[in-house]
């Protein structure tokens, strides 16, 4: 599983550039199955689920180069709309692929995906928008398999929106017959950029950051050479750097930021008393004492404070004066860490799905393990403030999203190694 060793007390200073999005990166490299030419793609980060997804594709019969950032994939000669279970079980996000396949060949088999586990998160919602637009689903022994002869547009409303669904239904209405009009749909900004890829792509999709997304079908034939796209800046990244400047007092740079999108971290940063400056490319967070507890901070879908920024943000508040009101509600399992915080001294207490967090003077080295990707993080910033030396174990979960997480601290002053 491998490890972080990390000795605590170091501020943080200087700049770093934050990756590309992770969760804007796979669903526009699962959009490429929808077209039968060459598309190039930027500042793809260099994390474990990238090479899950680059392994799908290639399995499906996409020819693909990659170097350093840059992703050329040649989707003209994939035959196979089977993806294999071994495959499917690695990555959560495995699951969008299902409406690409079917707009390409009206048909799909693919396992129910894996990935962290931080409660149910069902995939109803797709299986249900893909039966709207005509398509044909059996489960059985862990397996969909899902068919549609003649793959309709279709109006469809959301009991709650999903980004996953989201990006699925988009994909399955490029190539459907008629238009298809998703309503109170995920309005995220990997959202967004999906859209203009697919724009770029040829294909006619509009309204993505709103409640609305409507795209107007068109034929494989209409479809180009997407000869470059850049991913935008990942905010999760962002929000998790600065975080960790924040646990220890530190003053960092970060550069390829979207303001828009950091705003909901921002915000309460802003309330703990850090000092927050945005510049056109880049954002500067100052962090002194005092700082502040926050009275409430609940997940929501965006614009809300965003989910897999709650366990970093647990982390921080674990060493600030006062107590802190945490709510969780986008998932049931998402307070794991909370443990794993307390054995480092951390003063947590979970009530469903509300953390109580008491600051404490100090948090102290202890040996953790991360069980999930945004745990492992949190962990890591945790560790970073804590007297002495910690061993985070289980490095691959955070290596799914972060890319060289150790380096980019190691650049702003952590002692912190990874052990394979």
């Amino acid at each position: 599983m491998g490890a972080y060793h990390i000795i605590g007390g170091n501020i943080l200073s200087g700049e770093i550039k934050v990756q590309g999005s992770k969760n804007s990166s796979l669903p526009i490299l699962a959009a490429t199955v929808l077209n039968p030419y060459k598309s190039t793609i930027y500042d793809v980060p260099d994390i474990k689920d990238i090479s899950i997804m680059i392994d799908i594709l290639r399995f499906l019969g996409a020819k693909i180069s990659r170097k350093a950032n840059t992703i050329v994939i040649d989707s003209s000669n994939i035959k196979t709309w089977e993806v294999p279970e071994y495959l499917m079980r690695k990555m959560r996000s495995s699951i969008i692929l299902m409406g690409a396949l079917l707009g390409r060949f009206g048909e799909v088999r693919v396992s129910y995906p894996g990935g962290c586990e931080i409660g149910p998160r069902p995939i109803d919602l797709h299986l249900k928008g893909l039966a709207q637009m005509g398509v044909n689903l059996q489960e059985r022994h862990g397996f969909i398999f899902a068919e549609a002869k003649n793959l309709m547009g279709a109006d469809i409303h959301f009991d709650f929106p999903s980004v996953g669904a989201t990006e699925n239904l988009m994909l399955a209405g490029v190539l459907a017959k008629g238009d298809t009009i998703l309503r109170n749909v995920a309005k995220e900004p990997e959202i967004v950029d999906l859209q203009n890829f697919l724009n770029k792509m040829g294909a006619d999709v509009k309204g993505a950051g709103t409640d609305t997304i409507k795209i107007r079908g068109c034929n494989i034939r209409d479809l180009n050479v997407v000869e470059d796209y850049t991913v935008i800046p990942d905010r999760i990244a962002a929000g998790t750097y600065l975080v960790a400047a924040a646990i220890t007092r530190g003053d960092v740079i970060l550069k390829n930021v979207v303001m828009e999108h950091m705003e909901p971290i921002l915000a309460k940063l802003r309330e703990t008393g850090c000092k927050i400056s945005c510049h056109d490319d880049f954002i500067q967070l100052s962090a002194q004492n005092p700082l502040y507890s926050l009275d409430s901070l609940r997940t929501l879908p965006y614009p809300g404070f965003p989910t897999d920024m709650q366990a970093p943000m647990m982390a921080f508040l674990t060493t600030v004066d006062g107590t802190s009101i945490l709510t969780e509600t986008v998932f049931e399992n998402r307070f794991k860490h909370a443990e794993e915080l307390k054995r480092m001294g951390a003063n947590i207490t979970i009530n469903g799905n509300t953390a109580i967090i008491k600051g404490v003077k100090k948090l102290t080295g202890a040996k953790v393990e991360a069980n999930d990707l945004r745990a492992g993080a949190a962990l890591i910033i945790a560790a970073l403030a804590a007297e002495g030396k910690t061993c985070v174990e289980g490095s691959t979960h955070v290596e799914r999203g972060y890319e060289n997480i150790e380096g980019n601290l190691s650049r702003l002053g952590a002692k912190i190694v990874k052990i394979d």
